[in-house]
């Protein structure tokens, strides 16, 4: 049997990411290639048609040239590769995002389905081109999506035979797949994909020809007996290419903790914060037992994190020497930044000294947070960097702790933190409050400061509090009179 007078192969083998341009647009770039199988009954001839199964909604063409094992390659070297090649030609690896996640890689379902690899209708001697001489291009409904060279591989073809044959014997008829270009997205029923594959500076400018499939609407859906079809945002964008052709919104600005949104996070206390979180049923956010190194001390920043664990001989002897994680995360806080320690709610040691705590300062750190003691403390209250903690110890670390790492999710004073959320301490504590949040819970807690200190007005000039605090709707009233 033969496709476009291509031979059957016992083999389809096709690469995952060899281009340069499509590797920029997955954002990773492969040291090494990989590869998966596709079935033979997956061939199709020029002119013919795919289906796009009923309930589906991503199927995307990727463009690729085809090369065509001449003679049996077995063990040989990158640079005798080309010469076991026979013939090139276009080829299209269609794929079914809806199912990539039914074979977790192998893409035996998603890419493997009937007419899902067209290819042909011409054949290219290899001998008559240069191999890094090859241009591949895609048209969809006259339109030209995708254009690259064979110069731009990753991994050159010669190379992907000689891999491939340490693990296998290539045989004749063999057919690799060698990747796509950028461009590759989503066609639906009626639209006509073409690929043509062509040495344009070779003698008399060989050319595949355009290898062209149409797309239909399947009518038979899957049945209950298998994976079943399955999309979502993140396949959406890699099928389409980006989010503007998936029909996508532009995803949400990541949060900022801006010098204004600081600013308006300064005034308001910690105890109106934690009213605001709690009306949404953040119950636990709250660092509990730590108190401001000097009175009056505010702190507001973006979580960077440090973890201890328990003291034990063997992982301080590992762990708590040299550059260790306490000492990295000191070196490496950014400005604005509020280092927040977990030490288990352990005081029985000091968890930050004054040469640390300086070390942050001169960085340019908004603060430090610990639920662990405190030593130098006399020097450190003396420093313009808030320090919040369970109070004083003299001792080191080596006698309850051993530093773990940074940067991690950790639990401080009976809450969980993650490096970014927003912290916000002053006299009353210290309170974490998750970024997607600030911007509401700081003006709530805004709006009912200005009424508490109403109300505080109210009662200094006599009034008692019964209707007041709360406010009653006659209070109410009054206070929406004057404007506040």
């Amino acid at each position: 049997m033969t496709i476009d007078g291509i031979a059957m192969p016992g083999k389809i083998i096709a690469v995952h990411l060899n281009y340069p341009s499509r590797a920029a647009q997955r954002g990773r770039t492969p040291a090494s290639p990989s590869y998966f199988l596709k079935p033979s009954s997956s061939l199709a001839a020029s002119g013919g048609t795919i289906e796009r199964p009923a309930g589906t909604e991503l199927l995307a063409f990727e463009g690729e040239i085809a090369i065509v094992i001449g003679r049996p390659a077995r063990r040989v070297s990158p640079a005798d590769g080309w010469s076991h090649v026979a013939s090139v030609t276009a080829a299209n690896d269609f794929g079914l995002y809806d199912l990539r996640a039914a074979d977790k890689g192998s893409n035996l379902r998603s890419k493997g389905g009937d007419g899902f690899t067209p290819i042909g209708p011409a054949l290219i001697r290899a001998a008559s081109v240069e191999p890094e001489r090859l241009r591949i291009r895609t048209w969809v409904n006259g339109t030209l999506v995708q254009e690259d060279s064979s110069g731009t591989l990753l991994f050159p073809f010669g190379q992907l035979v000689a891999d491939l044959s340490q693990h296998m014997t290539l045989e004749t008829g063999d057919v690799i797949l060698t990747g796509t270009p950028a461009g590759s997205s989503v066609v639906v029923p009626g639209d006509v994909v073409e690929v043509e594959v062509d040495a344009p500076d070779a003698l008399g400018a060989p050319s595949s020809g355009r290898l062209v499939t149409t797309v239909t609407d399947g009518t038979g859906a899957y049945g209950d007996f298998g994976a079943k079809p399955s999309v979502d945002d993140i396949q959406r964008v890699e099928a389409w290419g980006d989010r503007d052709r998936a029909g996508l919104p532009a995803p949400a600005p990541a949060f900022e903790l801006t010098p204004e949104l600081r600013e308006r996070l300064m005034s308001v206390g910690v105890a109106t914060l934690s009213v605001a979180l709690r009306k949404r049923g953040y119950h636990d956010v709250f660092i509990e037992g730590v108190h401001p190194n000097r009175s009056g001390r505010r702190v507001v920043g973006r979580a960077k994190t440090l973890r201890f664990v328990a003291f034990r001989p063997d992982l301080f002897d590992r762990h708590g020497g040299g550059f260790n994680a306490q000492k990295q995360a000191f070196d490496t806080v950014n400005p604005g930044e509020v280092l927040v320690i977990e030490a288990r709610g352990e005081r029985g040691t000091g968890t930050v000294g004054d040469v640390l705590a300086l070390r942050a300062q001169v960085r340019g750190a908004a603060g430090i947070v610990t639920d662990g003691g405190v030593r130098d403390a006399d020097a450190i209250a003396e420093f313009d960097i808030p320090v919040f903690s369970q109070g004083p110890h003299p001792s080191v670390l080596g006698r309850r702790h051993v530093p773990w790492e940074t940067d991690g999710t950790i639990t401080c004073g009976g809450t969980a933190v993650q490096p970014g959320d927003v912290i916000v301490g002053d006299g009353d504590g210290v309170i974490v409050i998750p970024p997607s949040l600030v911007e509401e819970v700081v003006a709530e807690a805004a709006a009912q400061e200005r009424e508490d200190a109403w109300v505080a007005e109210q009662v200094a000039a006599g009034a008692s509090v019964d209707g007041l605090f709360p406010m009653n709707s006659e209070w109410r009233a009054r206070y929406e009179a004057e404007g506040r």
